[in-house]
């Protein structure tokens, strides 16, 4: 067939260009396509088995288990004795797994299993708090402690998976009750400087009176006179009067406290 008079193709030509060319594309498309596939499958293969991609741009692999840091949403309140005031409970979860985990994977058995975490702490510190006063709240968070440490590794388990956390919590009191308390803390307060105060000032007698002791011992001898042997005992009597002063202080210090 020839070319219409105009120079442009008759239909037919048109239609078997346009086929052929579209299945050179189709041909290179394929290639190109099998040409990324085999650059590309191992890649595909380990990131499905949650293995680094292999290949001179993988990036080393972190050493040790990877461990994610999570706080609980919002403060865990439980009642105090009496049940008009509370304590207030600040969580942090430390969530890590024996398997090789990528981030992403860990974070989403820490969203599933982070509210069973904060059920298990909020009843242990409700137990705890029941019988507190609501202003001891370093007594609820010793507590706690104690608690934790007897049982510091939490597991939970969703099909092959098993995940790990390490809780820690920290205490606040309830503001309500500050106000009640400031009186009393800034009485304690003051007689924290007091007790500081009067223990500085009775080592510093102590220790004054020892060395003048010393000083006088050294030259006091046969020929001295009765004025040097009356300073030395007076002296000595100021120190056993500092050590007395000492140990009454700290006595009185440990009934009170």
């Amino acid at each position: 067939m020839t070319d219409a008079p105009d120079g442009r193709p008759k239909p037919p030509q048109q239609w078997r260009r346009r086929g052929t060319r579209a299945l050179v594309t189709a041909r290179d498309g394929s290639v190109r396509g099998w040409r990324w596939w085999a650059r590309n499958w191992d890649r595909l293969v380990a990131a499905l088995q949650d293995e680094a991609p292999v290949g001179s741009a993988a990036a080393p692999a972190p050493s040790g288990p990877l461990v994610e840091q999570r706080d609980a949403p919002r403060l865990i309140a439980v009642p105090a004795r009496g049940y008009v005031y509370s304590f207030y409970v600040r969580a942090t979860f430390a969530w890590s797994s024996p398997a090789s985990l990528r981030a992403e994977v860990l974070s989403w058995y820490v969203q599933y299993f982070q509210p069973n975490a904060i059920q298990r702490l909020t009843r242990l510190a409700a137990d705890a708090a029941r019988d507190l006063p609501p202003h001891r709240a370093a007594d609820l968070e010793m507590a706690l402690q104690r608690a934790l440490a007897e049982d510091p590794e939490w597991s939970y388990r969703r099909g092959d998976v098993l995940v790990t956390c390490r809780p820690d919590a920290a205490v606040r009191l309830d503001e309500r009750i500050m106000p009640a308390l400031r009186p009393h803390v800034d009485a304690m307060v003051r007689m924290e400087y007091q007790f500081d105060e009067q223990l500085r000032r009775a080592t510093y007698a102590e220790e004054l009176s020892r060395r003048w002791t010393t000083i006088l011992g050294d030259h006091l001898d046969e020929d001295a006179n009765q004025e040097l042997a009356d300073a030395r005992e007076h002296l000595l009597a100021a120190q056993r009067e500092a050590a007395r002063w000492i140990t009454e202080l700290l006595h009185h210090r440990a009934t009170k406290s």
